[in-house]
């Protein structure tokens, strides 16, 4: 435990370490730069998305888990080192296959970093101001959330899409370098790893994640997609069953017996999943349709971070009892009105409503992310407190991935039967854009509907 004055700065250097996480939100704003210098289609820069979430989604778990066994600052280092080389070898790609390659180093590195950074987080203050610490690291988090499109549209303008990747070396060196004045804990050696519950856990992740990308891209098949998804959901069932026998899981089966806390899960996803559609077809609204800059584009799209930052903050001080369940459904409406209000606002003359549009789905984000976590971090005992905080993340990136090929699939078919209905390009992406996101929102409505079937999730 840190003193009042140590604590704040061992969290700064926690978000300055993680930084690199949410700063990734400088390459969304490239994705139009890197589709042009690869000779890319629209729907191919998925795979800049899958190819580092999908690692960091099915291996964070893992590394929360050494994290509790050989401590959260050794494994946090250790990430740290493996992003900086992740950054400068995406830098200097050659080819988009190779970009793809890189992409997953860097998916390694974020998975060590973001598995323990929650926990360095939390273990830095009393246990009554968990949920204070928690929306301070998620406002940090925010902040480099609204800088990354800030500075990568900067950057880009003035030396190319390389340059959201060269700028975050440095960052991850100095967090290294500050990291030695973290707290250090001692190895548990009375706690086994789960070797064999990991490979079937990373596994079945990557598989499922990898057969829903593979089934809606042009040439994909279908016996590739079906035999990964079997395989996935196979390995799924043998990991329950190894977790519930094995004296020291990963993540104990029996958690999700609680429907209520099985539901708050799933809810995470979606929620995640519908708030990742702004980093993906926003970038491409801005510099296509109204026309902007990287520079003003990458503003516009920080407001979202800037109401993530006010949610989150919001959510710390309003934790206590079960106040964190109702922030939680807060943040889930402002999230399905800030998503209907951006599809509302698609037309050019309409810039600033989706500014304001994006400003309200930011704050239910935040409040939305913070108020889950604490939930989340709170069921699971203080030994375990690297897989509570993967765990949140892992709901968040899971959501994400599935919106990177869900929704770019809906938009893509829509905007492709538009232009066969004779629309033009432009008419048929601003169609294309708006039923993506009213749907999106009413499939989080509809979802947000039938957990009143449990009103414990939300109000208990």
């Amino acid at each position: 435990m840190q003193t009042l004055r140590q604590a704040p700065f061992g969290l700064f250097i926690v978000g300055v370490g993680v930084a690199g996480v949410p700063l990734d939100t400088a390459v969304n704003i490239a994705f139009p730069a890197i589709t042009a210098a690869f000779g890319l289609e629209v729907r191919t820069i998925q795979w800049i998305v899958i190819c580092y979430v999908l690692t960091y989604t099915s291996l964070m778990l893992v590394f929360g888990k050494l994290g509790d066994l050989l401590g959260y600052r050794r494994i946090f280092q250790l990430g740290l080192l493996v992003s900086v080389v992740a950054f400068v070898l995406c830098a200097l790609a050659p080819s988009f296959g190779w970009l793809l390659i890189f992409r997953a180093v860097q998916g390694i590195g974020a998975a060590l970093t973001l598995s323990c950074a929650p926990a360095l987080a939390t273990l830095l203050y009393d246990e009554k101001d968990r949920a204070r610490a928690l929306g301070l690291y998620a406002g940090l988090f925010a902040v480099a959330w609204a800088l990354g499109p800030l500075l990568g549209g900067a950057l880009i303008d003035r030396w190319g899409w390389g340059a959201v990747f060269w700028f975050r070396a440095p960052v991850a060196v100095v967090a290294l370098a500050l990291s030695w004045m973290l707290p250090a804990s001692t190895p548990d050696a009375q706690r086994r790893f789960d070797w064999l519950g990991s490979g079937l856990l990373a596994f079945w992740i990557s598989a499922l994640l990898l057969a829903l990308a593979l089934a809606q891209m042009p040439g994909g098949g279908t016996w590739l997609p079906l035999g990964l998804a079997l395989a996935g959901a196979n390995a799924l069932v043998v990991f329950v069953l190894h977790q519930a026998r094995f004296d020291e899981p990963i993540l104990r089966p029996s958690l999700f017996r609680d429907l209520d806390f099985s539901v708050l899960n799933l809810m995470s996803l979606a929620v995640n999943l519908v708030g990742f559609a702004i980093l993906l077809l926003v970038p491409y609204h801005l510099s296509g349709i109204a026309k902007l800059s990287a520079t003003a584009g990458g503003a516009v799209l920080a407001v979202s971070a800037v109401g993530m930052m006010l949610g989150s903050a919001l959510a710390g001080r309003l934790a206590g009892g079960t106040r964190q369940r109702r922030n939680a459904l807060a943040g889930v409406v402002l999230v399905i009105a800030g998503t209907g209000a951006i599809g509302a606002s698609a037309d050019p003359s309409a810039l600033g409503a989706m500014t304001a549009a994006l400003l309200c789905q930011g704050i239910g984000l935040g409040l939305f992310q913070v108020a889950y976590t604490d939930i989340v971090t709170a069921v699971l005992p203080l030994r375990d407190r690297g897989v509570a905080g993967s765990l949140a993340m892992v709901t968040r990136t899971l959501g994400t991935v599935a919106s990177a090929t869900i929704l770019s699939a809906l938009f893509q078919s829509t905007r492709q039967a538009g232009i066969a209905d004779g629309l033009t390009a432009d008419a048929a992406f601003l169609a294309a854009f708006k039923i993506t996101f009213w749907a999106t929102a009413a499939f989080l409505l509809a979802a947000l509907v039938m957990t009143f079937m449990r009103r414990r999730v939300w109000l208990d």
